[in-house]
């Protein structure tokens, strides 16, 4: 099966007056996973049918494999597409339904046979065969579409939303089952998803969208560990929000203080992310702790969550191995050790934040 980069550079698409996708350029990789991360509207799966010549772009070019497909027609492009609601033909059976795009190539029958039993072996439905979609799960017409997409032979594969409409044990189930299976073919994928742990699971490199721009493209570990904006920060994994005002290339809230703040300006408002599992507690004092009182703790297992107010009167959540949970009552004070906290400006208006929390 040949693989090959997908390659967009300023690409833009406007429907009138609204513009859906602004100057989105990336590159997903040979042989890779790619997901396209963000929520309803931020323009995803509109570059998700740019690449595969379901809309023409206002503006940018495409590369698929080292040629340009700009203005190519989706059957010159080679790609092979798997939706959300699995588009199977419900008058076909399954073997009907893989073959499909090999009939249309008119390759022959035994050519035909042959595909179709590699590929029903390939995603475990050759006892199925001859059933229809509507015999089948969720999942199993899932696998169907992937079988039929990946029948002609690909080029790339795009995947729009494939588990949105599945349950959450089948879609992790099928998470588990895409891996393996992008392992065994190596083709160049690109998964649209909203689903941040989908994207992180899956993926090699994930690229986070906001009202049709890229936000951060990079790693999943440089995605989640390093956020190059508050969206990011915000939108990929769990994080607390601590919010105060720059003060000598500090965060000061309350009468605390947080590192990190020299490229905002003096008297600005900030905002510090941390996720749940970078906050540490200690029944002691450390460098640059900040006292906290316990609220409540949930035993989620061998985790517990801690809800914790700090002297300002805001809040944060930690995650807490069980092993290391300190023990404190409900109502007790532990020190709070927030240095893993990434500060940014805040998205929107500054003024308001900043004229309220000198007030208080």
């Amino acid at each position: 099966m040949s693989n090959g980069a997908i390659e967009v550079r300023d690409l833009t698409k406007q429907f009138g007056d609204f513009t859906a996708v602004k100057d989105v350029s990336f590159v997903a990789p040979e042989g890779a996973i790619t997901a396209i991360l963000g929520p309803s509207g931020s323009g995803k799966s509109t570059v998700l049918r740019m690449i595969a010549g379901l809309e023409r772009p206002s503006a940018g070019r495409i590369w698929i494999a080292g040629e340009e497909s700009t203005y190519s027609s989706t059957q010159e492009r080679r790609v092979g597409m798997v939706f959300q609601h699995y588009a199977l033909f419900r008058h076909m059976t399954v073997a009907q339904n893989v073959a499909f795009g090999l009939a249309v190539r008119k390759e022959s029958k035994a050519k035909q046979r042959a595909r179709v039993d590699d590929l029903l072996h390939l995603v475990q439905l050759t006892p199925f065969a001859t059933r229809y979609p509507d015999q089948l799960s969720g999942g199993q017409r899932q696998r169907v579409a992937l079988a039929r997409a990946l029948a002609p032979a690909p080029k790339v594969l795009l995947l729009d939303e494939p588990f949105g409409a599945l349950d959450a044990r089948v879609r992790h189930d099928l998470r588990r089952w895409l891996d393996e299976i992008h392992r065994e073919l190596g083709i160049t994928s690109l998964l649209v998803t909203h689903d941040q742990e989908e994207a992180l699971e899956l993926a090699h490199q994930v690229i986070v969208m906001h009202e049709g721009r890229v936000e951060q493209a990079g790693s999943t570990q440089a995605i989640y560990n390093e956020p190059a904006t508050p969206f990011v920060a915000s939108f990929v994994g769990a994080a607390n929000v601590i919010r105060g005002l720059v003060i000598q290339g500090r965060v000061q809230f309350g009468e605390q203080q947080l590192e990190g703040a020299m490229h905002l300006s003096e008297g600005a408002a900030a905002h510090a992310y941390i996720r749940p599992h970078d906050v540490l507690i200690s029944s002691t004092n450390g460098a640059g702790g900040v006292a906290g009182t316990v609220e409540r703790i949930n035993d989620l297992g061998w985790i517990s969550k801690v809800h914790l107010t700090l002297p300002d009167g805001q809040e944060v959540t930690a995650h807490v191995p069980n092993d290391r949970l300190v023990e404190v009552d409900v109502g007790g004070s532990v020190w709070v050790d927030l240095r893993n906290a990434k500060v940014f400006a805040p998205e929107g208006p500054q003024n308001a934040l900043s004229d309220e929390l000198a007030i208080a």
